[in-house]
């Protein structure tokens, strides 16, 4: 199972209610955007919240975008009812349902059941995908058996403020450092288990990992720090609160060209040894093998794809 290959560097967050923000984000340099049902939007506006999203999803041009829609949790009244609404209603658009709170494979098996039964009764063109937030201690312990219960898992996301609050860590902020978590040569970083675990199992399912948000958008020195540590643990990209984070985030997660250019002379340095029936060489006083292929690789398709 390998999910389509798609830009998701940044991925702002709409909240549904707020339809006058749509068009901006539709017109904005983020490469996907979900519009929120859930944790953004009041309890007596989740109808209306829900109307808007379906309009959106038809009416507005998303140009290359993933658009996502982030659902209601399947423990609300409301998860069936945003389902059938996207799917049935919303029109082919909708490149992906995002699951909230997921803890269990058989949640993710639910909700493919029941977005199969939808789509075939609305003769839908094609199948949504579906992106799951591990935000929870039960999430994050089955998080490779999460990764793996549906064909149309796409992506797995780090929701840090609700994990934060599951996991009982003593912190208030979204993301980012915490000043109590340290070492005599400095502070380290509390998400790093989470966000290696989430990783290792998108990337072994062949889905996109997506870092959660960070809270202070006025913080621009955080939250660049932020991005480049995920990046550098192998996150696809970043989920952004603000439309004020997603330029950074969008160069955080850009090749560089210099990485780039070096990935091109491993790929020649091994073509090379290949016709000479080598499977390993030396490039710059290092050794090269089929390993550093796949790395080589991966770096090159994503900066094609960034053209």
């Amino acid at each position: 199972m390998t999910a389509l290959a798609r830009l998701h560097r940044s991925e702002l967050a709409v909240p549904a209610i707020r339809p006058e923000l749509f068009p901006k984000a539709a017109a904005g340099p983020a490469d996907a955007v979900f519009l929120d049902l859930e944790d953004s939007v009041p309890e007596a506006e989740k109808d209306r919240a829900r109307a808007n999203a379906v309009a959106a999803i038809r009416d507005i041009d998303w140009g290359r975008k993933i658009l996502a829609v982030r659902v209601n949790g399947q423990d609300t009244p409301h998860f069936y009812k945003d389902l059938i609404a996207l799917l049935a209603v919303g029109g082919d658009r909708l490149d992906v349902v995002m699951i909230p709170k997921v803890g269990d494979p058989r949640e993710v098996f639910a909700a493919d059941l029941l977005a199969t039964q939808i789509e075939a009764n609305a003769n839908r063109a094609r199948r949504v995908g579906l992106g799951l937030v591990i935000e929870t201690a039960k999430g994050l312990a089955q998080v490779e058996a999460i990764a793996t219960a549906s064909p149309r898992n796409e992506s797995l996301h780090l929701g840090v403020a609700d994990l934060a609050a599951s996991l009982g860590m003593r912190t208030t902020a979204i993301g980012g450092l915490n000043p109590d978590y340290a070492s005599p040569a400095g502070l380290l970083d509390p998400w790093h288990f989470a966000l290696a675990r989430m990783i290792t199992a998108a990337r072994a399912a062949g889905l996109r990992p997506i870092d959660g948000p960070y809270g202070d958008f006025r913080d621009a020195e955080g939250l660049e720090a932020s991005a480049r540590r995920a990046r550098a643990m192998g996150a696809e990209g970043k989920m952004a609160i603000h439309p004020g984070q997603v330029a950074a985030l969008n160069a955080a997660f850009l090749p560089d060209e210099r990485e780039v250019a070096q990935a091109r002379r491993v790929l020649a340095a091994m073509e090379a040894g290949r016709l000479e029936g080598r499977a390993a060489v030396a490039l710059d006083g290092k050794l090269l093998d089929i390993a550093s292929i796949r790395q080589a690789e991966a770096m090159v398709a994503k900066a094609e794809r960034l053209g």
